[in-house]
């Protein structure tokens, strides 16, 4: 074999390598951040495990406003069925609770992890993922807390608090092995 036939042999095992197709990795899945929500019977946060730190949310009441005809009189007809006097009618307007006022706990990162770093971290994620566009300040200002807001609200935790399973699908806290 000759040293030109043994380099095209090579283009062709190279450009033949080049058309196998390789599997696109998945996408990771959303975490469902409304399994972290705790309702307690109790006032104030839910015990443990140790060590946890929680946050409070308000999920606020529905009200609805129901507005119907209610028959003041009834309408009067002759012996031929003509309508001699029509019905009244008047409108009665009431509020009705759609739903309660809720307090709601999640597990957060305590105080003191949430340091200029982590936070600067918390940023760059979320600016990575197109959720964040303000500045990398390392802050939890009202920008960053909106994008927390949109991040995870879009998995079932509708809070600008920040939640652990969020930072955990961040990549910014580490996940049990148990939970892997």
């Amino acid at each position: 074999m000759t040293a030109s036939a043994a380099k095209i042999g090579i283009w062709a095992v190279l450009a033949l390598s080049a058309c196998q197709t390789v599997p696109m990795p998945e996408n990771p899945s959303t975490t469902d951040l409304s399994a972290e929500i705790v309702r307690p019977r109790e006032p104030g946060p839910p015990q443990g495990p140790e060590g946890a730190c929680w946050e409070a949310d308000i999920t606020p009441a529905i009200i609805e406003t129901v507005t119907e005809q209610v028959q003041v009189t009834a309408e009067e007809r002759d012996d031929t069925g003509t309508v001699i006097t029509p019905a009244t009618f008047r409108t009665d307007t009431r509020q009705r609770i759609a739903r309660e006022r809720e307090v709601v706990y999640f597990r957060t990162p305590c105080p003191e992890e949430l340091t200029v770093e982590f936070v600067g971290s918390l940023q760059r994620a979320l600016k990575a993922r197109g959720i964040y566009d303000g500045p990398l300040t390392g802050q939890i200002d009202l920008a960053t807390s909106e994008a927390i807001r949109r991040f995870q609200a879009e998995r079932g935790l509708d809070s600008p608090r920040l939640s652990l399973g969020a930072t955990r699908e961040l990549g910014l806290s580490t996940v049990p092995l148990d939970q892997l």
